[in-house]
């Protein structure tokens, strides 16, 4: 069954999505089919359909899902869906969302601890901490309530013995913080093998998130202005 055509300023933001989605394959960060992504757009988003790799997906094989988890395409939506459709739902400053399997954040999320404030650059996620969503099967409501909670305030998460999810107010944003959290988790895993890092207090990341509002176009603006 062939896709219908769609507007131009929808072709462009699917062929974004598309790129986006191969570019973290070409990092990395997701292999194969591990992993889905998705745009706010209208009423509801730009997903990628469930169990096709990045190499595959074309821009018309996107599917837009309604907030309420009603799909309309000719494939079906990430198993994932759950997750996007309710941090969408929950903040509305949010319009993109990352979900990867990346190496050193999975293998972080499998020893099922946060990432604390080791390193400054935490506060990209929006606070002095990353935390890990506590274990729940792949592709349910619980595990999209419990990214919910580990998300509040915050423009990342790790999901235990999972992966890590992103997002952000776009969808550069939203990979840019991906791609820092992973450098994050890798050399937090190598501070570890060392031994235990200093953490900055919390006044000090409070200091870093303060500036982070003034710099370049603000980080960490998103989930200030979205938290509550």
């Amino acid at each position: 069954m062939n896709a219908p055509s769609c507007p131009d300023d929808e072709a462009a933001a699917r062929e974004e999505i598309v790129a986006a989605l191969r570019d973290l394959d070409a990092r990395g960060l997701n292999r194969g089919s591990s992993g889905n992504l998705s745009l706010r757009w209208g009423a509801g988003c730009l997903i990628t359909p469930t169990g096709m790799e990045a190499t595959q997906i074309t821009p018309c094989d996107l599917v837009w899902l309604g907030l309420d988890g009603k799909p309309r395409g000719h494939l079906r939506p990430s198993s994932e869906w759950h997750l996007h459709a309710a941090l969408y739902r929950k903040r509305p400053a949010l319009n993109a969302i990352v979900h990867t399997h990346a190496p050193y954040a999975t293998a972080l999320a499998c020893l099922r601890r946060d990432l604390p404030a080791f390193h400054y650059m935490v506060a990209v996620a929006g606070g002095d901490s990353v935390r890990c969503a506590p274990y729940h099967l792949f592709g349910t409501e619980a595990l999209s309530a419990a990214v919910l909670q580990a998300m509040d305030d915050r423009l990342a998460c790790l999901l235990a013995t999972h992966g890590a999810v992103s997002a952000g107010a776009t969808l550069r944003q939203a990979l840019k913080v991906m791609q820092e959290l992973e450098s994050l988790c890798q050399s937090y895993l190598a501070a570890l093998a060392a031994g235990e890092p200093v953490l900055l207090t919390a006044a000090e990341m409070a200091e870093v998130i303060e500036k982070f509002r003034g710099y370049g176009q603000g980080p960490v603006a998103a989930a200030a202005d979205d938290a509550g």
